[in-house]
């Protein structure tokens, strides 16, 4: 039975959809820029917010926009303009993953049926701060299955003019024991960053895959040749695939934790200066991207 539940207090504004029958829910924080505070299949924990850590230091499942990642000291220059972010990453003094993980998104329409639910966020941006000057709607579609999350994601250019953006998902994922984990993908390069993960760079990559993640900590970018990324845990496989054809991979292993952050991007750090994986929208232009996880419990 799928069934959509709203869950409100003085501490959570939080929807979740839940397919009872499978032991399998997904909690959405609306307050959190409807990101995914824990996603469970057949009563396994997949995805993970990492409490008791803070949201505003680990970005669990955000939606990562109008960049992803950093903008090196939040300085850049579009259609003429010098703009400065917000260096919310204080110690490195960058911009870091956007302007909507912790906005509050509105629920717009729900979707029940008997094999799936679905659910329609949005967000409005219509008082811009002057780092990033431009309007713009944000809509997340999930759909839950028995077997799959959708997240299909919408920017829709509300402004007079055009702007400049990369698009990303910081979902952390859960393993019973990481270090009995693997992870594969398909890349021969290797983004290049310094000691402020600053994109610096494209260098080779070759590593036989899958790859295991014993003993590994991961801050790592790659540009991938396939949409799409495996993970394999004792508990569960999965598959994430992106509809977009130009993709970008980033690893974190946040320490002394069993979870690893696959994040698919659309750019890399620093896009605004080094415009790799760069994308502009047009006024009343909408970009669209959709990304699958598909599970398989062994």
């Amino acid at each position: 039975m799928f069934r959509i539940e709203n869950i409100q207090s003085t501490i959570e504004n939080a929807i979740e959809l839940i397919d009872s029958k499978n032991g399998t829910k997904a909690r959405i924080n609306l307050s959190y820029g409807a990101s995914i505070d824990e996603l469970v299949f057949n009563n396994i924990k997949v995805i993970t917010n990492l409490k008791p850590l803070d949201h505003k230091k680990t970005y669990p499942s955000s939606i990562l926009f109008p960049f992803a990642n950093r903008i090196k000291e939040g300085k850049y220059a579009y259609e003429g303009q010098n703009y400065n972010l917000d260096c919310n990453e204080k110690e490195a003094n960058n911009a870091l993953h956007g302007l909507v993980y912790d906005k509050t998104f509105t629920v717009e329409e729900k979707k029940q049926f008997d094999d799936e639910v679905e659910i329609k966020l949005f967000y409005e941006e219509l008082n811009p701060p002057i780092g990033y000057p431009f309007k713009f709607r944000i809509e997340l579609h999930y759909k839950l299955t028995k077997d799959t999350l959708i997240l299909k994601t919408n920017i829709i250019n509300i402004d007079q003019k055009k702007f400049p953006f990369t698009l990303g998902w910081h979902p952390y994922f859960n393993s019973i024991d990481l270090e009995m984990s693997e992870i594969e993908f398909s890349s021969t390069k290797k983004i290049k960053s310094n000691k402020n993960n600053i994109s610096v760079g494209v260098e080779p990559f070759d590593s036989e895959m899958p790859l295991s993640l014993s003993k590994k900590l991961f801050d790592d970018a790659f540009i991938l040749e396939q949409p799409e990324v495996k993970f394999f845990t004792p508990e569960y496989d999965l598959v994430l695939t992106s509809s977009e054809k130009e993709n970008f991979l980033q690893l974190y292993t946040p320490i002394n934790t069993n979870a690893i952050a696959i994040e698919p991007m659309t750019g890399i750090s620093d896009s605004f200066n080094n415009k790799i994986g760069l994308k502009e929208l047009l006024p009343d232009e909408c970009y669209g991207i959709e990304w699958q996880i598909f599970i398989k419990i062994k």
